[in-house]
């Protein structure tokens, strides 16, 4: 159950690049209203089950914390969908998983599975194969720079994981521990709206559209069914499962907006979805953090 839900949380990220796209303003602008439209019906849901929020302080601080660092993240990732297109911008930020597992290793000393250690091979493999290695065929207006971005918002992506996960292995209302981090993101793009020349708190319509539907279906829906699961996974799985947001944004990407992707970008995407699918049935067999 606990897996089904994870990736019900993962369907519903998937649509992120693809409302980020169709709204086409500038990528801190995204990234608040993304937190400022989600606020509400997050604070009105925790109203509901206040009660059962029990996290100390330190908790609610570790929360509103990754919320700084998921800024970061998705202002990288927003730049790099501009130039690579919403498919491929979400595949290779999703270099994440080798960043979570060179810190699960070191932090909780999970060391990694061989067969985890092979399936990360293949995914990055795949990963590299779905930038176009350069060639002229490749898919996106800066392939190289849209990468180096994508690279740039895995790292951070890892970051937030780590600490989304730590603030929300309390018995608690998922509630709360989302609503404290999308604060965090809120405060976070402002603080680095003076760096977008473009930022603008009012977008014109139909931007406010496209970016109430990212609020509420990604960041409220998608990762209230992420958070829920969370605790009770490993953090190198919770990863690994969540790479799955790339392989279904790969084909929102092609539907929606004719993103033409070279034979070899196809390959690297088909690699890709082999290694999530390996790993992600492997590990619903491996005993998790909590009994469901």
């Amino acid at each position: 159950m606990i897996h089904l839900l994870a990736l019900a949380g993962v369907l519903s990220i998937s649509f992120s690049a693809v409302f980020v796209r169709l709204a086409s303003v500038s990528p801190v602008t995204t990234t608040f209203f993304r937190a400022l439209y989600a606020l509400p019906l997050l604070g009105g849901l925790w109203m509901l089950r206040r009660r059962d929020d029990r996290r100390p302080p330190s908790d609610r601080w570790l929360a509103f914390g990754s919320g700084l660092i998921l800024t970061l993240d998705l202002n990288f990732w927003h730049e790099s969908i501009a130039l690579i297109g919403a498919g491929l911008g979400t595949v290779i930020a999703n270099v994440q998983v080798v960043f979570v597992a060179l810190a699960s290793w070191v932090l909780y000393r999970e060391r990694p599975h061989a067969r985890t250690m092979l399936m990360i091979a293949v995914i990055l493999i795949g990963v590299a194969l779905t930038s176009g290695l350069a060639r002229h065929d490749a898919y996106g207006s800066a392939p190289v720079a849209g990468a180096a971005l994508g690279v740039l918002a895995g790292a951070c992506y890892a970051v937030f994981l780590l600490t989304f996960r730590a603030a929300s292995l309390r018995e608690s209302s998922p509630f709360g521990v989302q609503l404290d981090s999308t604060m965090g993101m809120a405060v976070g793009a402002l603080a680095c709206a003076p760096f977008d020349g473009h930022f603008a708190l009012t977008p014109a319509w139909p931007a406010h559209g496209w970016l109430l539907l990212l609020a509420l279906v990604s960041q409220v829906v998608g990762w209230l069914l992420i958070a829920t699961a969370m605790p009770r996974l490993r953090p190198l799985e919770t990863s690994i499962l969540l790479l799955g947001q790339p392989v279904v944004t790969i084909f929102w990407g092609v539907l929606f907006f004719g993103e033409r992707l070279s034979a070899l970008q196809w390959i690297g995407t088909a690699v890709v979805l082999s290694g999530v699918g390996v790993e992600a049935i492997a590990s619903a067999s491996t005993p998790s953090l909590r009994a469901d």
